[in-house]
């Protein structure tokens, strides 16, 4: 009897091992994946916007303008986020609390 509650003991200790091991890998996964594509974003967005600028700029006649003005439509959006920054702090922790338990 004990023998078999010792097995029973070092299985289940096994199965949340590789439950640990499967959610990590997954987690890893998840992450690479929202680096990869924050980054493909970003780099998309900052070209966008660069030719967003110069496309305004050529309008104006004047391409500084057009920049300065893409520059301070995102000045509004970085203030807009400062203001809602705890708001946007508690969506993601609830987020990943509830990706933890899936």
């Amino acid at each position: 009897m004990f023998d078999l509650l010792k097995e029973y003991a070092y299985k289940r200790a096994d199965l949340l091992k590789m439950e640990i091991q499967e959610k990590t890998v997954t987690l890893i996964g998840m992450f690479t994946f929202l680096i990869l594509a924050f980054l493909s974003a970003l780099f998309f967005i900052i070209l966008f916007l660069f030719g967003l600028g110069f496309l305004i700029g050529s309008y104006l006649n004047n391409y500084g303008y057009g920049l300065l003005i893409v520059a301070g439509f995102y000045l509004l959006v970085l203030i807009v986020l400062y203001i809602k920054r705890n708001s946007i702090k508690n969506r993601v922790a609830n987020k990943i609390l509830e990706s933890l338990d899936d």
